[in-house]
């Protein structure tokens, strides 16, 4: 049996956890995978993470090209993430004819069909199953096990800080602020928030979706991102009482004008899977014309999850270099389908107004709404305030986004209105 190389280059949070499982597992991968694979030299600009790792100084390097150039090596493992650096070592390493093994979301959403054409080029592998859901198999199954399905939609909770702030707001009335605080107090959210509050992870994420699904090219900056920070306890209430939950859902459609993409917040029916999904858990929720619905949950973060994912790519790709039959499945979109803008999409709508409690606010928001061919499903004024404003809380039927969008800034222009408080998509999944 050969001995597949590795190295490493990367040791934070994932690397960590790829060098433990290793170290616990390694031993079994002969008789659990039916190859050998060692990791021998790692790479990081911080020697003082290999130090606490145990690894010996003699295969630790702070230049990864020591890696990439080092023939004895079969597999390079990027960790580094972002699109910089991570992108000339991926690159790098394909042209030496090294297979890859990456867990890097915005690299593959922004440059997958460069770095999958340089596989091909070097009739390497590429692999990037921890790129999306972390421990969860997502990338495999729609490669392999679903690819005699035409995958109608993927949809997903994909993004577990997200997934805990609105958990900690539903269940316990928190506020924003408040649960993205403790997010952070308990790691699962970084000081800087930005790409996961704003949906920017997600986008990334589902471009990969889509792309496989779809086998046409979706990259990330083509995905319409709405993210979760105007969200209120208030309305994740309001959804409640009417049998719904507001996740933040990473969503991509095949329809007959195209692939509809996007991420926002969104109110889905209590009873569907996704709505149970809670904490830091993250599901993807497939449907395919022959398999019908199918659902792929697990924990979407962290160290072992990921570090589980980059390690069952690395005995995959050990697999294929043992059987000399790398490339097997290289880039897959071959098709060209044009993405929907998200104008022309067609949803119901929560609405959340401030307005004066005086006869006649309803008939006028009404009458703008009809304006803009938009129609009234049902109406809640649930609570009225000393200052003598009311909150006026309607959820229309179905209408188009642009013309929905149009109506509710010209509501907000009314007189009446102090405030449009809050819209989001109502879902029918």
């Amino acid at each position: 049996m050969r001995t597949v190389r590795a190295g490493l280059v990367g040791l934070g949070t994932v690397g960590s956890g790829v060098v433990e499982i290793v170290r616990q597992h390694g031993d079994d991968f002969s008789r659990r995978a039916s190859v050998d694979v060692e990791l021998v030299r790692f790479a990081d600009r911080d020697p003082s993470r290999a130090e606490a790792l145990g690894i010996p100084a003699e295969r630790f390097t702070t230049d990864a090209a020591d890696i990439i150039a080092d023939p004895d090596i079969d597999v390079v493992i990027e960790l580094v993430g972002g699109t910089g650096v991570a992108h000339d070592i991926v690159v790098d390493a394909l042209a030496a004819g090294k297979s890859v093994v990456t867990a890097n979301k915005a690299l593959m959403a922004a440059h997958g069909k460069e770095v999958m054409d340089a596989a091909e080029a070097a009739g390497v592998d590429i692999m990037f199953e921890a790129s999306v859901g972390g421990g969860i198999p997502i990338i495999g199954p729609l490669k392999h096990s679903l690819v005699g399905n035409e995958i109608e939609s993927v949809v997903g909770i994909v993004n577990g800080t997200t997934n805990y702030i609105l958990t900690r707001m539903a269940e316990d009335g928190l506020d924003y602020e408040t649960a993205l605080a403790e997010a952070q107090e308990r790691g699962y959210a970084e000081a800087d928030p930005t790409a996961d509050v704003d949906g920017l992870d997600a986008g990334a994420k589902i471009a990969i979706l889509a792309s496989i699904g779809f086998n046409s090219r979706v990259t990330a900056d083509e995905v319409p991102t709405e993210g979760i920070r105007g969200l209120s306890a208030v309305d994740i209430g309001y959804a409640a009482e009417m049998g719904y939950a507001i996740k933040l859902v990473a969503i991509a459609r095949r329809t007959e004008d195209g692939l509809d993409v996007r991420v926002h917040p969104a109110m889905i029916a209590a009873e569907h899977p996704l709505a149970g999904v809670d904490g830091v858990y993250n599901a993807i929720y497939v449907v395919g014309d022959s398999v019908g619905e199918t659902m792929f949950f697990g924990e979407g973060a962290g160290s072992l999850p990921a570090a589980s994912a980059v390690v069952g790519d690395l005995l995959e790709v050990a697999r294929h270099i043992s059987g000399d039959c790398l490339n097997l499945v290289g880039c897959t979109c071959k098709e060209t389908l044009p993405i929907r803008d998200i104008g022309s999409l067609t949803t119901r709508y929560y609405v959340r107004l401030r307005v004066t409690d005086r006869p006649g606010v309803l008939a006028a928001v009404a009458q703008v709404l009809g304006d803009h061919a938009v129609s009234i499903a049902s109406v809640i004024q649930l609570e009225t305030y000393e200052s003598g404003e009311a909150e006026l809380v309607l959820v229309t039927h179905e209408a188009s986004e642009a013309h929905a969008r149009a109506a509710f800034a010209d509501i907000g222009a009314l007189e009446v209105v102090s405030a449009v408080s809050a819209v989001i998509r109502v879902e029918e999944l």
